[in-house]
C-alpha cells in the first residue's frame, strides 16, 4: 500500500507538526484561515527519514508525488515550471517540528534557467529583477546543493562592484548582473566540471535532497544536542511559490515579531528592506529599516499587515515571528511561528498573556523553556562599575544581558578559549550558522553587520547570549586578529564588555553583580510551585552557596561534599598530616585538629538552610588527591611537616592509583580508616546540636555514605556513624533526629537495592559516577572522543549532560522499585549534574523520585521543569 509523502498546504492538518513540521503545519493553518499565503506543498518528515533509510535517495513514489503536487501548484498559480514565457519559481525551505533558525538550508528562485530568465524579464518588464533573481539562485543552489563555498561568489560580486565603481548590490544594472551570471556559471563549471543545470525538475529534486541532508549537517547536530531534539524527528521540506520583494521600490521583504522578542513589550517589532529578498534581512548583508517605516512608505500595505499579525497572535495565543514579502504593493505572509525570545521576554509575555485572558497559569508555565532561565540567573553589570566605564561604541541591542571577556575572532578560537576556562567575546563581521559552537561558547557576541533579526541576533536570543549587532564603526582585520573602534586597536585576548540591553560597548572588563528573582520571574515561579510535586534541593558545600540556593527557592541540600572543605589553606596541612600518619593514634590526633573546622562549616550551612533538610556526603575522593605530586612540592611539604623527602615521596607513590575512579575512595576509605567516618559523623551531629540550641532550627541531618556496592559495606560504616552520633546526642542531653542513607552510583548497588534498603533510610542517585560506571568511560576523558561519536551518529547527546534514560535510567528505576519494596517510605533523590537538566527532571518525575538536587543557579530551572513535568504527566 502506497504512503502519502507530500501534502498541499490546503490539505495538511495544522495540528500534525510531527508529520508536516512546524513551518508546514502553520502554512496549512494560515491557508485555512484565508490569509495571503503563496501556495505550495510539504514533503513530510517521514519522507526525510525514508530518504535516509533508502541510502540517501528519494524513492520513485516520493518523486512521483512531488511531480503531481508541482502540477497542482502550476494549476493554482497559472504559471508553468521552467516555462520560457510565464515561469513558476519556487522556494525550497526546511521545516522541522521545532523552530531551528538558520540551522538548515534554503534555496530561493528555483526553476530559473537561461531560457526561463528571459521569459521572466519579458513578463515582468523588469530585466534587472529577473537577472538579480537568477544570480541569487545560481549562488544559493551552488552553495547549498553543490557545496561550492559561498565566499567564492561573494568575491565575484565585490570584484564586479569595484570594476563598476558602485558600493551596493542594488546599484548594479541589468547588464552588470548579466555579466555576474556569466562569471558565476564559469565558476560553477570550473568547480563541478559541468554546466549549471538547465532542467528545473532536476534542480528541485536535488534541492529537496540537500535540505534533507542539511538535517544532519554539523551545525544542526550541535543545535539539536543543545536543545535535546532527537535526529529521528527528521525535517519536512516546504516548496512554496516565489513572490518577489526585489521587483523595485514598490516591493520589499521583512521579518517582524508581534511583541518585542528582547523585552516582551506588547508592541510590533521588526525590520524590512525595500527591493530585497528575505535572505538579505536575515543574513545581515544590508542594514534594514524599522517596520514603522513601512507605514510611511506603503500605508495601505501596513494597515493590512497590522490586521493579519493581530489575527495570527490571537489565533496562536503567543508572540509570532513572521516573514513577509511585498510584491508590487501586494502583501504576502511567507510563514509564521512562535518566536524565539529572551528569557526576560518569555516571562513577560507568558505573564501578560494570562493577564490578557489568553492563557491559563498552567499554560503560561508550559510556555517558558526552563533552560532559558539560565540567562536571568547570572551576573549583570554592577551599576557603579558601569558608571565608571567608558563607552567606546554602540550599536543594536540584539540580545540583552551583560557580558565581559576576552576578544576572539573565529568560532573555533572562541570554543577553544572557553574550554580552557576563558570568558569569551566573539567578534565577527557577521555570524553564520557555521559559527554555532563558537556562539554557544561565548559570553557575548559583537557583529559589524546585521540588524535585530540577523542570524547573530536570533540565535543569540534563543541561547540567552548577550549580543550587540550592526556596529559599522568596527574595523576588523581577521588575519591580524585585531579590530579597531574609537581610534583604539583591540587584539585577540584583550578585554571588552557588551551591554545587550543598551547596545553599548566598553573597552574594558566591567564588573558584574548577582541577579534577583522578582517581578514576572517571581510570578511564574509561584505558578510553577503550585503544580509541581517534585521537590528541588541544591548541591552546596559552603554557607554562601547554600544561602544563594535558598534565595533561588531551594528546599534543602541534596549534596554537601565534605572533601571540598578539606582543600582550604587553613586545613589542608592537617589533612596531609592525617594521610601520612603511620599509626591510628597519629591519624586520630590529626583528625581531632580538623574536627572544629569541619563542625564550623556545617554550622554555617545549617544556619543558611534554617530547618530545611541537609544531606552530607562523607569523604569521597581518594587520599592521593590531597597530596602534592611534583618533587619540588613534595620537598616543600616534607620540610613543613618535619619528615624526610624520601618518606613523603614513598607515601605519595604508595597512594598512587591506576584508576582512581574505581580505587580506594568513598566508603572504602571508612572501611580502612574508620576514624575518618567517626570524625565526620561527630562534626555533622555536634553542629546540628549547636544550631538547634542557639538558633532553634530543627535540623535533621542526612548522613550519606558514598560508593556503596555491597550491603555489608554499608552496615560496617553505618554502625560507626550511628555509634558516634548517638554518643554525641546522649552527651548533649538533647533530642535530635538524623538519618543514614547511601549514594547509589555503582550499578551493583542499583541491582541489589532491595538488600541495601534494609540499612539505608534514603537513596541519592549520584548520576555522574553511575553514568561513568555504566558506560565505562570517564567524564574527564570522554570529551576527547564524544565528538567522533556525534559525527558518526552513535550518540546524539553527552550522557553526562542529559541522563541516559535507556541504560542509566533503567538502573535508577530498578533501584527505586527495589528500594521501595523493602522500605516503602524510603526517600529518593538525585544529586548528579542531571538534577538541573529539564529532560532528566521529567524522567525523575515519572520514576517517582521525591526530589532533584542541582547547583544553586539551576534551582529555578529545576523548579520550572518539575512543574512542567507535573502538568504534562497529569
Amino acid at each position: 500500500m502506497s504512503q502519502k509523502w507530500v501534502y498541499m498546504f490546503k490539505e495538511g492538518d495544522p495540528k500534525n507538526k510531527n508529520l508536516l513540521g512546524g513551518k508546514g503545519a502553520n502554512l496549512a493553518d494560515m491557508t485555512q484561515l484565508g490569509l495571503p499565503i503563496p501556495q505550495g506543498f510539504i514533503v513530510t518528515t517521514e519522507a526525510c527519514t525514508g530518504y535516509y533509510d533508502n541510502g540517501k535517495k528519494l524513492t520513485e513514489e516520493m518523486e512521483g508525488q512531488i511531480r503531481a503536487s508541482l502540477a497542482e501548484l502550476e494549476a493554482l498559480s497559472g504559471k508553468k515550471f521552467g516555462d520560457n514565457e510565464n515561469p513558476l519559481l519556487v522556494s525550497v525551505r526546511s521545516g522541522a517540528r521545532v523552530s531551528m533558525p538558520g540551522m538548515m538550508d534554503t534555496v530561493l528562485n528555483l526553476g530559473l534557467t537561461d531560457a526561463a530568465v528571459e521569459g521572466l524579464a519579458k513578463k515582468t518588464d523588469n530585466p534587472r529583477f529577473a537577472y538579480d533573481s537568477y544570480r541569487r539562485f545560481i549562488q544559493m543552489f551552488s552553495d547549498v546543493v553543490m557545496e561550492i563555498p559561498k565566499p567564492r561568489f561573494e568575491k565575484i560580486i565585490d570584484e564586479l562592484k569595484e570594476e563598476k565603481g558602485v558600493k551596493l548590490d542594488t546599484d548594479l544594472t541589468a547588464d552588470d548582473l548579466k555579466e555576474m551570471i556569466v562569471r558565476y556559471k564559469a565558476l560553477y563549471k570550473q568547480e563541478k566540471g559541468e554546466e549549471f543545470p538547465q532542467d528545473p525538475e532536476l534542480q528541485l529534486m536535488e534541492s529537496i535532497k540537500a535540505v534533507f541532508r542539511s538535517w544532519m549537517n554539523p551545525r544542526a547536530i550541535v543545535y539539536r544536542r543543545m536543545h535535546d531534539y532527537p535526529a529521528s524527528w527528521g525535517t519536512a521540506v516546504n516548496v512554496q511559490m516565489m513572490v518577489f520583494g526585489n521587483m523595485g521600490d514598490t516591493s520589499g521583504t521583512g521579518v517582524a515579531f508581534t511583541r518585542n522578542p528582547s523585552t516582551g513589550e506588547n508592541k510590533i517589532y521588526g525590520e524590512y528592506l525595500i527591493n530585497a529578498q528575505g535572505e538579505d534581512v536575515v543574513a545581515g548583508i544590508r542594514t534594514p529599516n524599522p517596520i514603522s517605516q513601512l507605514a510611511e512608505d506603503m500605508p495601505e500595505v501596513y494597515a493590512e499587515f497590522e490586521r493579519i499579525y493581530t489575527k495570527l497572535e490571537n489565533h496562536y495565543c503567543d508572540m509570532q515571528d513572521m516573514e513577509f514579502t511585498v510584491e508590487d504593493k501586494k502583501l504576502y505572509f511567507l510563514q509564521t511561528r512562535n518566536g524565539k525570545r529572551t528569557a526576560a521576554a518569555a516571562l513577560k509575555i507568558a505573564v501578560d498573556l494570562v493577564a490578557e485572558g489568553k492563557l491559563t497559569e498552567e499554560q503560561a508555565v508550559l510556555r517558558v523553556d526552563p533552560k532559558q532561565l539560565d540567562q536571568l540567573l547570572h551576573p549583570m553589570f554592577d551599576p557603579k562599575a558601569l558608571k565608571a566605564a567608558k563607552v567606546i561604541g554602540s550599536a543594536l541591542p540584539a540580545s540583552p544581558g551583560a557580558a565581559a571577556g576576552k576578544v576572539y575572532f573565529t568560532a573555533e578560537d572562541a570554543k577553544n578559549a572557553a574550554a580552557a576556562g576563558e570568558r569569551v567575546i566573539l567578534v565577527r563581521l557577521e555570524t553564520s550558522p557555521e559559527d554555532i559552537e563558537g556562539m554557544a561558547a561565548a559570553k557575548g557576541i559583537l557583529t559589524v553587520r546585521g540588524g535585530m533579526t540577523s542570524h547573530a541576533a536570533v540565535v543569540a536570543r534563543g541561547m540567552g547570549t548577550c549580543c550587540v549587532s550592526g556596529c559599522g564603526e568596527v574595523k576588523i582585520n581577521e588575519e591580524a586578529k585585531t579590530f579597531e573602534l574609537a581610534g583604539t586597536v583591540y587584539k585577540e585576548g584583550d578585554y571588552i564588555s557588551l551591554d545587550g540591553s543598551t547596545g553599548n560597548i566598553y573597552g574594558e572588563d566591567v564588573a558584574t553583580i548577582e541577579p534577583e528573582i522578582t517581578g514576572d520571574f517571581e510570578t511564574l515561579m509561584v505558578w510553577a510551585d503550585k503544580v509541581r510535586t517534585l521537590k528541588v534541593r541544591t548541591n552546596a558545600d559552603t554557607p554562601k552557596d547554600a544561602a544563594n540556593a535558598v534565595r533561588f527557592g531551594a528546599e534543602g541540600i541534596g549534596l554537601c561534599r565534605t572533601e571540598h572543605m578539606f582543600f582550604e589553606e587553613d586545613r589542608i596541612m592537617k589533612v596531609r598530616k592525617m594521610i601520612v600518619a603511620k599509626e591510628e593514634a597519629e591519624r586520630r590526633a590529626a583528625l581531632l585538629e580538623l574536627l572544629p573546622f569541619q563542625k564550623q562549616d556545617f554550622v554555617g550551612i545549617y544556619e543558611a538552610m534554617e530547618s530545611r533538610p541537609v544531606t552530607i556526603r562523607l569523604l569521597d575522593p581518594p587520599l592521593h588527591e590531597f597530596l602534592p605530586h611534583s618533587d619540588e612540592d613534595i620537598a616543600e611539604l616534607a620540610k613543613a611537616m618535619g619528615i624526610s623527602f624520601e618518606e613523603l615521596k614513598a607515601t605519595v607513590e604508595s597512594l598512587h592509583e591506576f584508576n582512581p575512579m574505581m580505587g580506594h575512595r568513598g566508603c572504602r576509605l571508612a572501611v580502612s580508616y574508620p576514624e575518618i567516618a567517626e570524625m565526620q559523623a561527630r562534626a555533622i551531629i555536634e553542629a546540628a546540636i549547636q544550631v538547634k540550641k542557639e538558633k532553634g532550627f530543627a535540623i535533621v541531618p542526612e548522613i550519606m555514605i558514598p560508593l556503596v556496592g555491597e550491603k555489608k559495606e554499608l552496615q560496617f560504616v553505618k554502625d560507626i556513624v550511628v555509634k558516634t552520633a548517638d554518643a554525641a546526642i546522649k552527651e548533649a542531653g538533647i533530642e535530635l533526629e538524623y538519618h543514614v542513607g547511601t549514594m547509589i552510583e555503582i550499578p551493583r548497588a542499583a541491582l541489589t537495592a532491595d538488600a541495601i534498603a534494609e540499612d539505608a533510610e534514603f537513596f541519592s542517585f549520584g548520576t555522574n559516577d553511575l553514568t561513568q560506571m555504566t558506560f565505562g568511560f570517564s567524564r574527564d576523558d570522554a570529551g576527547k572522543f564524544l565528538e567522533d561519536y556525534y559525527s558518526k551518529e552513535i550518540y546524539e547527546v553527552d550522557p553526562f549532560a542529559r541522563l541516559d534514560q535507556t541504560g542509566v535510567g533503567q538502573l535508577i528505576q530498578i533501584a527505586a522499585e527495589k528500594g521501595r519494596k523493602t522500605r516503602p517510605d524510603i526517600k529518593l533523590g538525585i544529586c548528579g549534574e542531571h538534577g538541573g537538566d529539564p529532560s532528566s527532571i521529567e524522567f525523575c518525575h515519572k520514576v517517582g523520585l521525591n526530589y532533584v538536587s542541582c547547583s544553586p543557579f539551576r534551582v529555578p530551572i529545576a523548579r520550572l521543569a518539575a512543574a512542567q513535568s507535573a502538568i504534562k504527566n497529569k
